[in-house]
């Protein structure tokens, strides 16, 4: 296991970890090393390519779009009635 120190913190920082960590029941210690595995690992898991969606579309762009027809609404939504039956 490796040691760093930090050096330069400001009291303000250091007193929201301080507090951040009793939040999540750990030690400042231990809140530091799951930020920065948090912080690492976010930068592994995100894709450097396009998300889901855009491979999908991608993947069937070649079929065409298909356009559906709405149908004409026959009927005015109503609002809903509040303060019947609660007596």
């Amino acid at each position: 296991m490796a040691t760093l120190t930090v050096r330069n913190l400001d009291e303000a920082t250091k007193a929201q970890l301080r507090l951040q960590a009793a939040r999540h029941g750990r030690s400042m210690e231990e809140e530091v090393r799951t930020i920065l595995r948090e912080a690492l690992a976010w930068g592994v898991l995100k894709p450097d390519g396009p998300g889901l969606g855009q491979r999908v579309h991608a993947h069937f762009a070649s079929l065409g779009g298909v356009e559906l027809e709405l149908p004409a609404r026959r009927s005015q939504p109503r609002p809903p009635e509040f303060g019947e039956g609660l007596e």
